[in-house]
């Protein structure tokens, strides 16, 4: 009788905690999406910069786009807004918290988008930039009217989950002490001294968050398999 009265103290604490912290999470998570949704839209504007400049088949530019590629593949999300943050004030390019966070996760982001985008480009069979031809279209007509809508339907999904892995990524801001969702968590397990409340409130928020960008995507690949057909 004594564990279960125990039991429900501790529900009892844990819910009190959950009702009374819920609420003072929401100006961070609003942050938090603010930066993922910024981030998204500035790395898949990267994203189709790098690839476009990669089917320029200019030597240098696809050395540059390479190099931009293999840097970001090749070094942790942190270390790169510590870069952006601490270093480039060395040099004289000083960007406020947000500015930083945001051009560190796009920068991140368009990496990997811009491959995304190359490889759903150079999955769309040949015959498609010959028939642009036969109708007297130019390259840049071909491509904006018949190769780019193909290929962003085909992206879709893995574009998708680059999505959602940007919105997680975002928790790393918190090191260069951007108020977003994981930081006011840690801030609060330091005021209460008791982390899995608080810890349950922002997996709760990052899951809603996460779940409505799913299903939001769904919805779009169904929409656009429809009008495939």
């Amino acid at each position: 009788m004594r564990v279960v009265s125990e039991l429900l103290i501790e529900i009892k604490q844990f819910l009190s905690i959950v009702i009374a912290f819920a609420p003072k999470f929401l100006p961070a998570v609003l942050k938090t999406l603010e930066l993922s949704v910024v981030s998204i839209l500035l790395g898949t504007l990267f994203g189709l910069v790098v690839v476009a400049l990669k089917l320029t088949k200019l030597k240098t530019l696809e050395k540059i786009t390479n190099g931009y590629i293999s840097i970001v593949r090749g070094t942790p999300l942190l270390l790169q807004l510590y870069f952006i943050f601490y270093g480039l004030p060395l040099i004289g390019l000083e960007f406020s918290r947000s500015t930083s966070a945001i051009i560190g996760l796009a920068f991140h982001s368009g990496a990997y988008i811009s491959e995304i985008f190359r490889g759903s480009i150079n999955s769309i069979h040949y015959g498609q930039e010959e028939a642009g031809k036969a109708l007297g279209m130019s390259k840049y007509q071909i491509f904006i009217h018949i190769i780019l809508p193909q290929a962003f339907k085909r992206s879709v999904p893995a574009l998708g989950n680059q999505f959602i892995i940007a919105v997680k990524d975002s928790s790393l801001a918190s090191v260069i002490t951007i108020t977003e969702t994981m930081l006011i968590a840690r801030q609060f397990v330091a005021a209460t001294y008791n982390p899995f409340p608080i810890l349950f409130i922002a997996g709760v928020y990052y899951y809603v968050i996460i779940t409505i960008i799913s299903r939001l995507l769904r919805r779009l690949e169904r929409r656009l398999s429809v009008n495939e057909r």
